[in-house]
This record gives structure tokens, sequence and C-alpha cells, in this order.
């Protein structure tokens, strides 16, 4: 195991958290083991957005087309056997997604 070098003021160690760690516990051990934090705080990120562009925050692409993939319940629940069959729906499943999003199916 490497020994974690002492932190000082001219090379201080930071953490870098994402908003799940967002809480003072983690704020306390890491002031206590001498961490410099550097945590985006709930919500700020959206603010940012909304500030810049006026609109609301939007979704992640992937967390929505997850959305969109479990509206089918043959891709939700795999009832094919075989890898090509399965491989196939998951294909024809997102290409009804993509034509949904051009527009032209109204």
């Amino acid at each position: 195991m490497v020994d974690r070098p002492k932190p000082t003021r001219q090379k201080p160690q930071g953490l870098c958290l994402d908003k799940g760690y967002d809480y003072d516990e983690i704020r306390d051990l890491a002031e206590e083991f001498k961490f410099t934090l550097h945590l985006r705080t709930r919500g700020r990120e959206a603010q940012e957005i909304k500030r810049k562009t006026g609109r609301k925050a939007r979704r992640w692409v992937v967390e929505r087309t997850h959305s969109w993939l479990n509206r089918f319940r043959r891709i939700l629940v795999r009832w094919e056997k075989l890898l090509e069959t399965y491989l196939a729906m998951l294909h024809l499943a997102l290409a009804i997604i993509t034509w949904r999003a051009t527009g032209l199916l109204k």
C-alpha cells in the first residue's frame, strides 16, 4: 500500500465528488483528513443551466432513452431465448424511438 503524502500549503490534496456526496458529514470528514473539497451542491447545476439558457435543465440523454426503452415490455422483460432475436427486438425498439423523435409519426 502506498502511503498518502502529507498535504501542505504548497501541495494541497483535492477531493472531487459529485452531488451525491453533498452532506455535512462528508464535509467534516474531508476537513478532518485535510482535503480540499471540490463538491457540486445539489440543484446548483440545474440552476446554472437555467440561468444561462433561460430554460429548464434537460434530463440526461441516456436516462431518457432507458425510460423510453422501458416502455417496450418485450425489451424490459426478456422473453427471447436467442441473443439474435433479442438484439433484433432491441434494434426495432430503437428504430421506433428514433422514428417518433423525428416527428413524422403524428
